[in-house]
């Protein structure tokens, strides 16, 4: 293992040790000196922050990915008071899930505990630095932060700001920051048994899945985002455009945008020209054959059907049915977000129960899919596995438990 990486995470391990003791009140203090000290250094975070926005334009990154990597004054202190959102919340650690008595007097709690140690592994969006490392610290766990390169100034200012902020009040070590190497030291990370509890990967479909197959440390797969938008038959067309529009171009670089709009036939007719006035000039629109006959696009691939843009790019379908939506979705989605625009509630029933994605929504846009618009607070990601916990990943699903047995002298016979 690399000589820096094992100091980091022998120290990660001995805060872990004394994130466990942590008081709610200490945590609450830490989170509450964190928000005012990105408060206090806003003009400090913008200047690091412009280093890394001009390298990325340097070297061709998209408009879109460049508003991923972006810190304005604005989104510093929507950070902050996300920050101040979590003192709000309930802690979770030591929450008693229940009790059992047994017949022979013992008293067995089950209680939440921390995880540990989250690695996590993520890109381009900085802000992600300061979600993660005040998640783990409302939970009592610690974080070890492999951020991309292209965010490495924003990074290190962030992490340092949290740190000498948290240095009175917890362990300074619950927050680390790998900020050398490339992805040899995420191989090192995701091979750390014995010092990570967890990775958990944030970014592109290619990192996910490095991490996902290479991994000798337990993963939570989250972030890729192949979402879909059905537009049924009986849909209200204000709402299938509202909706339409908020999906997808609010903020396109995000995992919960949609990526592929799938249009019932008896409403193409009327969809497809609002679709195309309310996207004209703005989103580069892909469509098969059918869509070709009603609105001009491109012709899609089944390359773009199954593409997480990130990006004012979207594919488009005509289905004759729910059924082929669903085996579409089926073929091609990631499990993160799909939605469904009708007012047939059966219709919207059948949808939402044939579904199997982490959210599935009926007449409400995808880009709800996040930890703090479900109340959770900030969130670790969106997971699109099943174990151990699915969706946003908030406090609750960064515990795990252990069972605390009170007895008075008993033995097993």
């Amino acid at each position: 293992m690399n000589e820096q990486l094992f100091k980091q995470l022998t120290q990660a391990k001995q805060a872990s040790r004394h994130m466990m003791t942590m008081n709610t009140q200490s945590k609450n203090q830490a989170l509450i000196k964190i928000a005012q000290a990105l408060k206090d250094h806003v003009l400090e975070i913008i200047n690091e922050n412009q280093k890394d926005i001009e390298h990325a334009k340097a070297s061709g990154m998209s408009d879109a990915m460049v508003d991923r990597l972006l810190l304005n004054e604005d989104r510093i202190v929507a950070m902050a008071d996300d920050v101040l959102k979590l003192v709000s919340l309930d802690d979770p650690v030591g929450d008693i899930i229940r009790e059992i008595k047994r017949p022979n007097g013992l008293l067995i709690k089950q209680v939440r505990v921390p995880i540990g140690i989250f690695g996590i592994i993520y890109e381009s969006r900085p802000n992600v630095t300061v979600d993660i490392a005040c998640l783990c610290i409302k939970s009592g766990n610690v974080c070890v932060l492999k951020g991309g390169k292209e965010a490495m100034h924003s990074n290190r200012i962030l992490t340092k700001l949290m740190r000498e902020a948290i240095k009175e009040t917890l362990p300074v070590d619950c927050v680390q920051l790998i900020d050398y190497g490339g992805r040899e030291m995420v191989d090192e990370l995701i091979h750390a048994y014995g010092y990570v509890d967890v990775v958990v990967p944030r970014g592109g479909a290619g990192l996910i899945q490095h991490v996902v197959q290479n991994a000798t440390v337990p993963v939570i797969e989250t972030g890729a985002g192949n979402c879909h938008l059905y537009i049924d038959k009986e849909a209200d067309l204000k709402k299938a455009i509202d909706i339409t529009v908020n999906a997808k171009i609010q903020r396109p670089s995000v995992c919960n945008a949609i990526e592929t709009i799938l249009v019932h036939q008896d409403i193409a007719d009327t969809y497809l020209p609002l679709l195309y006035e309310a996207f004209h000039e703005r989103v580069d629109i892909r469509g098969d054959s059918k869509v070709q006959k009603i609105i001009p696009c491109q012709l899609a691939t089944l390359t773009d059907y199954a593409t997480e843009y990130d990006d004012y790019i979207v594919a488009v379908k005509i289905v004759d049915s729910l059924q082929e939506a669903i085996e579409h979705i089926y073929q091609y989605s990631t499990k993160h977000s799909e939605a469904i625009i009708t007012e047939n509630q059966d219709t919207a029933h059948m949808f939402l129960n044939s579904i199997d994605s982490a959210c599935v929504y009926h007449n409400a846009s995808t880009r709800f899919s996040d930890g703090g618009q479900f109340g959770f607070g900030a969130e670790l990601g969106i997971s699109t596995q099943k174990l151990h916990a699915r969706g946003p990943l908030g406090l609750l699903e960064m515990t795990s438990y252990q069972y605390k047995i009170y007895g008075q002298g008993q033995v097993r016979e």
